[in-house]
Parts: structure tokens; sequence; C-alpha cells
């Protein structure tokens, strides 16, 4: 089985970041920051996790990332920001992964700049074609 690498940064209220590493690739990731693995507001925790292809209703054929402790439908979907909303920052995710070429920085919903991920569509495509649709290892360190 392939494997894919997510070797994360230390989490922020903006968000945990990391280098994602599949094939000869590497790219960024975006998730929530680490909230004690709480349902919607935090990332996952570090582990080894089978990822298989689903057809999910809002993002599509994606990845769904499998027996996560406490959790359920963790997807790697297409995302720009994870930042801590209790705390009034944006996010697009609820525990997912987000694959991203770039970080950088986006104005918010609430018109202030905040750390994202960038040009994240095509970062999801790229990690899509290296799969081929079968299944892989997320390793989370």
């Amino acid at each position: 089985m392939k494997t894919v690498s997510l070797t994360r940064f230390p989490s922020t209220d903006q968000g945990t970041f990391g280098i994602l590493v599949f094939g000869t690739t590497t790219c960024f990731s975006v998730e929530l920051p680490w909230r004690n693995n709480r349902t919607a507001r935090s990332c996952i925790p570090v582990g080894t996790y089978t990822c298989r292809i689903t057809n999910s209703p809002k993002f599509g054929k994606v990845y769904h990332v499998e027996n996560v402790p406490g959790r359920s439908a963790v997807l790697i979907h297409g995302a720009n920001f994870g930042g801590d909303i209790d705390l009034g920052y944006t996010t697009h995710l609820q525990g997912c992964i987000a694959p991203c070429n770039r970080l950088g920085q986006l104005r918010n919903s609430k018109g202030n700049m905040q750390s994202a991920g960038l040009v994240s569509a095509p970062a999801l495509r790229t990690l899509m074609s290296w799969a081929a649709g079968e299944p892989f290892t997320l390793e989370i360190s």
C-alpha cells in the first residue's frame, strides 16, 4: 500500500499546518488547531490511518481517513482556512485535512488577515491522481 506522510508544524489558534509527502511530491497541509480531538474543533491525533476513496455529498470524490478514535467523516479535501472558530478565526474544516501548494495569509470572513493554505484545489488533484483511487496509509507525526 502507498504511504502519505504528514509532518505537522506547531499548532496555533489560526490552524495546524504541515508538510505532506507522497511519492515524489511534497506539498503543505492545513488542519484545525489541536483541541484534544474535539469533534469539529480539533485536528485528529498523531497516528497511522488507512485512507480509502469515498463519494462525499459536499466534496465529491475524496479520501476518507478511517478509524480515527472518537471521530467520523474525516476527509481529505480542498480548503484554505483551519482556524479556531471559538476564538473568532475562520475555518473551512471540521477535523479534515486539506492539502495545499503554498502557505500564506488570506483575508478571512471578518476581514482580518489569517494564516491559510493556498492553492488547495490543485494540490488535492495532485494527491488524487497519485493515489489513483487506491487505498493508502497516512502517517501523521
